[in-house]
């Protein structure tokens, strides 16, 4: 099916992994469509609860592939890497429209499997994943000002949301390196786990959820939320009434109340196609 990733289906677990290796997984406008194309499918089938993104070799991702960068900068068109009006990129409305933002909207959680360099371009679509496990050879590098550019692809938006404004911008101003460790410690990561564990620790997290954790409650907790980042604390609130009086009449509310009061695993429908 795809020529720049690998995709595979683990029930309950679809694992995306990046695969140029021979070019640290550099991001190229191929590998864009097929991830995007991967991701929708995991979202439709049933035997997936959450997804797994990592890379191929020593690389989560190095960022934009240079050629193009090379092309672009020397007066050439650069590909349809850096087109913003590539339809494909505006297959979801309002907020999350655009080349990363569409993660948020997956119904299903994503983990970002870090096991090396996150550069350029990587770095936005890795904070766009829901969670982030990365290894001590983890690096988060922007890299932007030293290449004359920008806060790219909503990084301006996503990275003081987590680190807050003044690490953010030391981070953007620098362009220094960040390893697991500190990724871990600045808010940039959740999990610091060693490299030989790192698919296997992000395919029990899943397991877990799969076992206990209804995945309909999961799809609107990720909704609420992203969306919520938008409003004001008491429209999330008023959101979170309705949402709640919704779930009441859920199968998912009464197979998750019998099953504690009969002291057993819940038995949840999964989401999908």
């Amino acid at each position: 099916m795809y020529d720049e990733i690998l995709y595979e289906v683990d029930d309950p677990v679809a694992t995306i992994t990046l695969n140029r290796p021979a070019a640290l997984n550099a991001w190229t406008a191929a590998m864009d469509d097929e991830i995007r194309d991967a991701l929708r499918r995991a979202e439709a089938d049933a035997k997936v609860v959450g997804i797994i993104i990592t890379g191929a070799g020593r690389a989560f991702c190095a960022g934009a592939d240079m050629n193009a960068l090379n092309a672009l900068s020397s007066g050439g068109e650069g590909s349809d890497l850096v087109d913003a009006e590539r339809p494909a990129w505006r297959q979801v409305d309002g907020d999350f429209s655009g080349r990363f933002p569409y993660v948020m909207a997956i119904e299903k959680p994503v983990i970002a499997a870090v096991n090396g360099a996150c550069a350029g371009m990587a770095y936005p679509f890795a904070l766009c994943c829901d969670l982030r496990v990365v290894t001590p050879d983890a690096l988060f590098l922007t890299a932007f000002a030293q290449r004359g550019l920008i806060a790219e692809w909503g990084l301006s938006w996503l990275l003081p949301r987590l680190v807050g404004p003044a690490v953010a911008l030391d981070l953007l101003f620098s362009s220094r390196r960040v390893h697991g460790e500190e990724a871990r410690d600045l808010g940039l990561a959740n999990y610091l786990v060693q490299p030989d564990e790192l698919l296997s620790f992000c395919r029990s997290y899943i397991e877990d959820l799969a076992a206990k954790c209804s995945p309909t409650s999961l799809a609107i907790m990720k909704r609420q939320v992203y969306e919520q980042l938008h409003n004001g604390l008491g429209a999330a609130e008023f959101e979170s009434q309705d949402l709640m009086v919704e779930s009441f009449g859920r199968p998912d509310f009464r197979e998750g109340v019998r099953s504690f009061m009969e002291k057993r695993p819940p038995d949840f429908n999964r989401l999908g196609s």
